[in-house]
């Protein structure tokens, strides 16, 4: 399964094989607790035996690893997002590729009625599980993970995280303009800079033609195409 700020999308699979995937994304139409209902219904649709469930609700802190005042990781996360503790569960992803750590929090009732099946559940960041997949060189890299209304991103130089950042992106012009702007204040220059990008390509397709008027450097890894997914594979 895989949260994001306004939507939720599940792959149900038997021996690595994909059976069904759903997509449900809450809009000015749909129900407010739409989310909450579509997850009640899939987790009463079968038995599981196992459930991975990866978040890219952009609540969210990147400290070093080994950093462990983990009482702090609350208050870490409220610099980023309008964090409610009673309402959201705090959570740990650690990268040891890259030496770092990812703070993020969970909405407790989600959290609750998946841990209520008693079966066994991996949760995941999705900034730790796209930082993992990477592979990278000794130069500047920006990563993109495209989502529906949604993107996360990475600056790598020279095989060390620079900068990630997870944020909405409902216009995707206003995006493309935070990226470059970013880009300014960590020193990247656009023509030095390689650009990768993966996830909901075609529905992204204005922000990557307008990025490819000002990027020499651009390439798509990977489009998610109909069970084919880049960060719950």
């Amino acid at each position: 399964m895989l949260f994001t700020k306004d939507g939720l999308q599940w792959q149900i699979s038997k021996s690595k094989k994909v059976l069904e995937e759903k997509i449900w994304l809450k809009d000015e139409e749909t129900p407010a607790n739409l989310v909450t209902e579509k997850l009640d219904e899939v987790l009463a649709s079968e038995k599981f035996s196992e459930i991975s469930v990866i978040s890219a609700i952009n609540h969210f802190s990147v400290v070093e690893e080994g950093f462990d005042q983990h009482d702090l990781g609350y208050d870490l996360i409220a610099y980023n997002a309008d964090v409610k503790k009673d309402s959201e569960e705090l959570m740990l992803s650690v990268n040891k590729k890259f030496g770092v750590q990812f703070y993020y929090s969970f909405p407790k009732d989600y959290y609750q009625k998946i841990k209520a099946l008693e079966v066994p559940v991996h949760f995941n960041f999705s900034g730790e599980k796209f930082l993992n997949s990477l592979n990278v060189k000794n130069r500047k890299e920006i990563h993109v993970n495209l989502y529906h209304q949604q993107a996360e991103f990475f600056a790598i130089e020279n095989k060390k995280l620079v900068l990630y950042n997870n944020l909405d992106a409902t216009s995707e012009v206003d995006f493309l303009y935070f990226i470059m702007f970013t880009l300014s204040k960590i020193d990247f220059g656009i023509t030095e800079t390689y650009f990768y990008i993966y996830g909901e390509t075609t529905e992204n397709e204005t922000f990557i033609s307008e990025m490819q008027k000002f990027v020499p450097n651009l390439k798509i890894v990977f489009d998610n195409l109909h069970k084919k997914n880049f960060v719950l594979a």
